[in-house]
């Protein structure tokens, strides 16, 4: 598979580098134990590839999204799965952006150091899912500190973060003249919270994605811990969403090389009826779709990350983008799985692990369904479908 150089090509030669250290025998063992790959997480941030988007007065890199997308898909064009990490990549940016002088000189210098992870974000709830406004997890005024009441569900790596960042209502929604109003966001220290007033319950899934239901009995997180202004906090949350979504399209791009990569591969050995399978078309044209439909959507990562980078509007491309990467990724898993045939179900040649994983992104962090509502009606001018 072609594999040309560009502007990146130093980032990615050492992140490729760092991952040979962590070949597919290791993943697929923590697959099989359903484990988290801490080692490989310490080497990332050991190398301060997870520190990308801070800025360097704080110890990071300064790299714009554009870099840090490259080190995801390298990731997961690797064979990891930087789902494990991606968290500790663009959950930051809400402090960064929206923190006080004195939240950014706590915090940012340990995460960019690695002495502290913040992998997690709680704003998905069991009785609202995508309809973030119908939350009904409560942040209450107390005393100099806020009394959270609630449940979460859907929320990763609270097991392996230090900080995660919560959503929760600071006014009722019946009380709020715009259902966008009222929410607001915390920093939670999760090594205080977790049995004293915060309770996780880990969630088994198809996946090896470790991701929970969070309790939430009278929690009190100091007043300082309060991101921004209070009830401000939904438009603090999406004006981070864009940097998720395109770091997410990298990942997916990345599984799509690796896709694309070990079908093309195996097609040119494999020799049924004395000839490679590769050899015809019923097998080469399918791996050369998936292929046109990485490249095309790879184009689209580019361009909502440029946008990005450039503080101009960015939310279609990043919708987009991450639709176009999802999509294709799991067409290009699919003709990974059959050009394998039997052999794709093995558990030894890693495509039915990367097929499970690469399958998560149809559906989260953002659904199919939500972004062609989304382009609908911003793009498009059409009616408000919800």
């Amino acid at each position: 598979m072609p594999d040309t150089r560009d502007e990146h090509q130093d980032i990615r030669d050492a992140v490729r580098d760092l991952c040979r250290q962590f070949p597919d025998a290791y993943f697929r063992k923590i697959d099989e134990q359903r484990g988290y790959p801490e080692a490989f997480v310490a080497a990332l941030i050991g190398a301060g590839w997870l520190a990308a988007m801070i800025p360097e007065e704080y110890g990071g890199s300064g790299l714009g999204l554009t870099a840090a997308s490259v080190i995801m898909e390298e990731i997961n064009r690797s064979g990891g799965n930087a789902a494990a990490v991606h968290g500790q990549m663009y959950n930051m940016g809400t402090l960064l952006r929206s923190g006080s002088p004195a939240q950014k000189a706590k915090y940012l210098p340990d995460i960019a150091a690695g002495k502290l992870r913040i992998q997690s974000m709680a704003v998905t709830e069991p009785g609202a899912g995508t309809d973030t406004t119908r939350i009904k997890t409560s942040a209450v005024r107390k005393d100099g500190r806020y009394v959270v009441n609630g449940q979460k569900v859907w929320i990763s790596r609270v097991q392996h973060s230090d900080l995660m960042v919560l959503l929760a209502r600071t006014t009722p929604l019946a009380e709020v003249q715009k259902k966008s109003e009222g929410m607001s966001i915390f920093i939670v220290d999760l090594r205080q919270a977790i049995g004293k007033g915060l309770r996780v319950q880990p969630i088994a899934n198809m996946v090896n994605h470790e991701t929970n239901e969070l309790f939430f009995d009278n929690l009190e997180i100091p007043e300082e811990n309060l991101i921004g202004e209070e009830g401000k906090g939904f438009k603090y949350i999406l004006e981070g969403l864009n940097a998720e979504r395109a770091l997410i399209a990298a990942e997916c791009i990345g599984d799509g090389y690796w896709f694309v990569d070990r079908a093309s591969r195996y097609a040119k050995d494999r020799v049924v009826f004395d000839r490679p399978i590769g050899q015809n078309q019923g097998v080469q044209f399918p791996i050369a779709d998936a292929f046109i439909e990485v490249e095309a959507a790879n184009l689209m990562r580019f361009k909502a990350c440029a946008l990005f980078d450039a503080q101009l509007p960015c939310g279609a491309e990043a919708n987009m983008a991450k639709y176009l990467a999802a999509k294709a990724s799991w067409e290009a898993a699919n003709v990974c799985l059959q050009t394998h045939g039997g052999f794709g179900f093995a558990s030894e040649y890693d495509v039915e692990r990367k097929f499970r994983e690469t399958r998560l992104y149809q559906v989260a962090p953002i659904s199919t369904n939500l972004i062609f509502s989304y382009v609908a009606e911003h793009l498009l001018g059409l009616p408000r479908s919800f």
